[in-house]
């Protein structure tokens, strides 16, 4: 496991957003129709959904909006036909990247995220040049703010989930699960009154890569907001410790 705390990434991330609302509603919104397509519109019976809504109102995404959604997309009313799509490519001085994309043009969004890669030092690669560098994880991010959760109490609750391994620090608790058990401990953690900052399936470097030269990381984090400014793409993963 990655010695790297995804918390730095997911906090940006979060900090960015709160001044681009719409883009996140628009990302959040692909997703929410791909899953009611796959799997239906009923929460109770569809735990991606389920996911889904929770990272919606954690994202101060109104009740209503999120109703509006899913009943147009049990309606069919959102036309666009998207498909998943995991790209891999190597950022500067070979730094792993893995971008998952929404998209209704895979043209369209292979040749925008080519072009970033090459823009700044990279490059798009084929399929598995870089996944067997990271691991498919749940990722489940426990607010700890005012460092009032006992770290032993917490134990005991995350013992009553199917979790794995968890970091325990002063801000966070990071909680690491199998992907499939990710609704269950989300659920379980929430029922127990804990305040979560999100839960997703993410991709952790198992290695990782550290820039020295300071035109790498500027490139290498122009790279990343790039990629992060695409509607197409959902979610950016990389192997590099000193770029959040």
């Amino acid at each position: 496991m990655s010695g790297h705390s995804k918390w730095s990434t997911i906090k940006r991330k979060k900090e960015k957003t709160d001044g681009a609302r719409a883009k996140v509603f628009t990302k959040i919104s692909r997703e929410i129709i791909v899953a009611v397509r796959e799997g239906g519109g009923d929460p109770n019976n569809n735990s991606k959904l389920r996911d889904l809504i929770s990272k919606a109102k954690s994202n101060n995404i109104p009740n209503d909006n999120i109703d509006r959604l899913i009943k147009k997309a049990v309606g069919d009313g959102d036309k666009n036909n998207y498909e998943s799509i995991v790209y891999e490519g190597y950022g500067p001085s070979g730094v792993a990247v893995m971008v998952d994309a929404l998209t209704d043009n895979r043209n369209r969004t292979a040749g925008d995220l080519r072009h970033y890669f090459d823009k700044f030092g990279g490059n798009l690669g084929q399929n598995g040049c870089v996944s067997f560098l990271f691991e498919r994880k749940g990722l489940v991010i426990v607010n700890n703010e005012e460092g009032g959760i006992s770290e032993e109490k917490f134990m005991e609750d995350l013992m009553e989930t199917p979790a794995g391994d968890y970091e325990f620090d002063d801000d966070v608790i990071e909680v690491y699960t199998d992907p499939d058990d990710l609704s269950a401990v989300r659920e379980g953690l929430e029922g127990k009154g804990y305040r979560l900052e999100s839960a997703e399936v993410e991709y952790i470097a198992t290695t990782e890569t550290k820039l020295e030269d300071e035109e790498d990381v500027q490139k290498m984090e122009r790279l990343l907001e790039m990629l992060e400014d695409n509607d197409d793409v959902q979610n950016v993963w990389h192997s590099c410790s000193n770029v959040d």
